[in-house]
């Protein structure tokens, strides 16, 4: 498997779509009003909007570079807009309309002529031809007026960074205050049109073939496009099947008074109509949804009483910003509304016509900075009549609650799949409270595993302990799990890919049934690009050249130095390798006709050069010294900082490291500060994982014997019987294989 981040299209495949395309508006609003796009028709898109307080603005915008595709299937920057012109029929309800004080208006934010920084807003009703809320739009960028009438001043759209259309509700007031009550409003954008020589956009069209890697992806990152532009990029970059798709913890409720409401509803319109547009669209590309719902809401609109809290009474809180907090599950009206939300949304995808998969999405208490658990809510105490939860009656809570929970869910959905996903890294240690008993199959139908802090540390140890203990406690065999690989939070931490794609490729040597890469907007941002190859199974085998015929080898060591030499003789030399390669012939030890056999045979079984394999060096093949005994003080591998548990081999020569990949099993031992330790297990490609990570400023040593890998170095062996019966010596070229 392969993975690749692509920084820009170079040579790939580019086509060409029209400006103002209705799969590229998005939308933006203050919060706590909600608004969503979707597209209707190829040419037409609908805006639904909730508004709260007076001075509440949804703005649909277009963006004049792209930044919500992949590298590889963005459109073109392109900031001169005045050889277009855009037509489209508007229609609403329940915002101000065109021809009132405050009526949707086009604004348009980039430079004028002179480089300077401006804005200007052009009143769209003295562009339209029809009734204030079904008229005809034309607008001809370069005869544009700013203004609230055509005597305005004249807009210059060679240099647009943005522009965007108000919608505001009735009764809209700069001044702020809260509305009488929510109120709801919709535009539709039909027949849009867009003419001129500026009209078309270049635009990546690369079509990457179907892998069997599956994508996630969440509400609260992409509230703000079209599915259809969500879709895109899935179906482009090959995700099939599966979406694991978490609703979020931010935009898809219903308020009153500020607060989180069922009244008239459990999802708020705008989310209602995001998502049954998703469910619609993926269903007709062939996927399926995995719907993802947590015990997280954004803790401002949180009803003080469903909030878990810790010791001093303060509530359970995130570190995102602004913080979510957790519903308690002791708590039985926050676990009935966390029910309504679940049917509307299982709602959806039932009435798309697609299978329901449910995931419960990371239950869990909070563990406050100090250790201890989030426990101590009034619901939670009064479950224990007044006391403190112990770590068993805390998880037994839990468990209850999400049985409830999938139990909602099968009320609509009898046949519906249900997923569980835990958090590694949370759970660890708290198994009793985090993981209850009654958690174990067949509670739930599949078993979902994330542990992304491990990974992008390179904690493989910790990842690989605690998933073989999650099987052992829930008894989930890996063909009954899924594991989520990510995330990249920082673009700047980009190299972290790269223990992702690995991650992903253990998951699937473990056999589990489904690998997914958290998260889209991730991938997006940073040009992740996954591709299935053919196995490279049979790259390596980790069998031993004959010891008798390696054991009279002669051995090379190479380097390579570019040396460039001046007019008065002086030297630049530049080291282009880390360290130096080995090269090795292994004629010399042929003795016999049975040697000579068995070398055909080890030829042939590993297709000359094809296949890579263990190879003793005579002259150095330990940690002490070239071939002495080996002890556990021979070698440094490095030093403990609480938290790391795997330490890779090495061996030193006069400052210069040697990565020791292949190490002789039974012969390693190691020691932590200067004691002897069996603690750990011996990993892939000569790697030290440890039970516990060892204590901060400890000295990790190790020693041990080891092999080469290597492979032949050419595609043929020719040995004559004649000369080598007289006493000619065949030559075996073997060249040092890289690793690690």
């Amino acid at each position: 498997m392969g993975h690749w981040l692509a920084q820009s299209r170079t040579c790939q495949e580019t086509s060409f779509v029209k400006r103002f395309d209705a799969r590229f508006w998005t939308v933006d609003f203050p919060r706590p009003m909600m608004a969503s796009v979707v597209t209707i028709e190829a040419d037409a898109l609908r805006v639904d909007a909730v508004f709260y307080r007076k001075d509440d603005l949804a703005g649909l915008i277009w963006l004049t570079e792209d930044r919500y595709d992949h590298p590889l299937l963005a459109y073109e920057t392109s900031r001169d807009f005045r050889r277009c012109r855009l037509s489209f029929r508007w229609r609403s309800s329940g915002i101000i309309a065109l021809d009132a004080v405050d009526g949707p208006t086009l604004t348009i934010e980039g430079r004028d002529e002179a480089g300077a920084a401006r804005s200007w807003f052009v009143r769209l009703w003295n562009y339209a031809e029809g009734a204030p809320e079904d008229a005809v739009v034309s607008l001809d960028f370069a005869a544009l007026q700013s203004g609230s009438s055509l005597a305005g001043e004249a807009v210059w759209a060679g240099d647009v960074d943005r522009m965007f259309i108000s919608l505001v509700p009735p009764g809209y007031d700069e001044a702020g205050g809260d509305l009488a009550a929510p109120a709801e409003g919709w535009a539709e954008l039909t027949d849009i049109r867009c003419d001129g020589s500026g009209s078309v956009l270049a635009i990546g069209d690369v079509m990457l073939p179907p892998h069997q890697l599956r994508i996630a992806t969440g509400y609260d990152d992409a509230y703000n496009l079209t599915p259809a532009r969500l879709l895109r990029n899935m179906v482009q970059l090959g995700y099939r099947a599966l979406i694991n798709h978490y609703v979020g913890m931010s935009h898809y409720f219903r308020l009153d008074g500020g607060l989180a409401t069922l009244s008239g509803g459990a999802l708020n319109g705008p989310c209602a109509a995001w998502h049954r547009d998703l469910a619609a669209r993926a269903k007709s590309l062939g996927y399926e949804l995995i719907v993802s719902l947590s015990y997280e809401l954004l803790d401002a609109h949180c009803p003080e009483a469903w909030k878990q809290r810790a010791a001093d009474g303060a509530p359970a809180l995130t570190g995102w910003d602004p913080p979510s907090t957790l519903l308690s599950p002791a708590n039985a009206e926050a676990m009935a509304y966390l029910q309504a939300v679940a049917a509307a949304f299982v709602g959806i995808v039932v009435d798309a016509g697609l299978p329901v998969r449910f995931q419960v999405g990371e239950p869990w208490w909070w563990v406050a900075p100090d250790g201890t658990l989030c426990v101590h809510d009034d619901a939670a105490k009064a479950a224990v009549g007044g006391g403190i939860p112990a770590d068993a009656e805390a998880g037994a809570m839990l468990a209850v609650s999400t049985a409830a929970l999938t139990a909602a869910v099968k009320a609509i959905a009898p046949t519906a799949e249900t997923l569980l996903l835990v958090y590694l890294p949370t759970v660890r240690g708290r198994e009793e409270a985090l993981v209850p008993a009654g958690w174990a199959s067949p509670a739930f139908d599949v078993l979902q595993l994330e542990d992304y802090e491990w990974v992008t540390a390179g904690d493989v140890g910790a990842s690989s302990r605690a998933a073989a203990g999650i099987e052992a406690r829930l008894g989930y065999s890996a063909g009954r799990q899924h594991y989520l690989s990510g995330f990249v939070l920082r673009p700047e931490d980009k190299a972290g890919w790269q223990r992702i794609a690995d991650a992903i490729e253990r998951a699937r040597g473990r056999g589990v049934a489904e690998t997914f890469v958290w998260a889209l907007p991730q991938v997006i941002r940073d040009g992740f690009i996954w591709f299935d190859e053919e196995a490279d199974v049979d790259s390596f085998a980790d069998v031993g050249f004959p010891i008798a015929i390696g054991r009279e080898a002669s051995v090379e060591a190479a380097t390579s130095t570019a040396i460039a030499a001046g007019a008065g003789g002086r030297e630049q030399r530049n080291a282009e390798w880390a360290e130096a390669r080995l090269t090795f012939d292994a004629g010399p030890g042929i003795r016999s006709e049975n040697d000579l056999g068995a070398l055909l045979a080890f030829f042939r079984a590993r297709r000359g050069p094809a296949q890579a394999f263990r190879f003793r060096d005579p002259f150095d093949d330990s940690s002490h010294g070239m071939t002495g005994e080996p002890g556990p003080e021979d070698q440094l591998l490095g030093t403990g900082d609480g938290v790391r548990t795997v330490f890779a081999l090495v061996k030193d020569y006069d400052g210069v490291p040697r990565r020791v990949t292949r190490p002789v099993a039974g012969t390693v031992r190691v020691a932590v500060d200067g004691t002897e330790t069996s603690g750990w297990t011996l990993q892939d490609e000569g790697a030290i994982g440890f039970d516990a990570p060892p204590a901060p400023g400890a000295i990790v040593t190790a020693g041990f014997r080891f092999d080469v890998p290597v492979r032949f170095a050419e595609d043929r062996l020719a040995v004559n019987r004649a000369t080598f019966l007289a006493g000619e010596s065949a030559s075996v070229p073997l060249i040092e294989v890289r690793e690690g």
